[in-house]
């Protein structure tokens, strides 16, 4: 049986490879989502909410990890098309091997930024 840290370091692996579908493998289908933009229910209202970014995914760099029984926390930077430097930081909860909760902390404004500096 797999630690929490090594599902969600495949997790993480999967999705900063562009391998969405393997990445929803790690994920339970009753996942819950607590990210800047507000609560997100179920797989795919995360996989709406998250396969878009990892299109726009140039690189990520894993900075540091932690897990003990329950839950794994992840550091990581990432260069997206849009920014060159979005760091984030998630936490997740892992119940027989799938991702249950998942808490994503990130700096939305460079992206929106981004976008209003597109728009004009």
């Amino acid at each position: 049986m797999t630690t929490p840290l090594e599902t969600v370091l495949a997790y993480f692996e999967a999705w900063t490879g562009h391998d969405f579908d393997r990445a929803m493998t790690y994920l339970a289908d009753d996942l819950v989502c607590h990210a800047p933009a507000g609560r997100l229910e179920g797989a795919e209202a995360f996989r709406a909410f998250m396969e878009p970014f990892s299109r726009i995914l140039v690189k990520a760099e894993l900075l540091g990890s932690y897990g003990d029984d329950t839950t794994a926390m992840l550091m990581y930077g990432t260069s997206t098309h849009p920014v060159a430097d979005a760091p984030g930081a998630e936490l997740h909860t892992v119940r027989d091997g799938k991702i249950t909760e998942l808490r994503i902390i990130f700096d939305r404004l460079p992206f929106e930024q981004a976008r209003a500096a597109a728009n004009t």
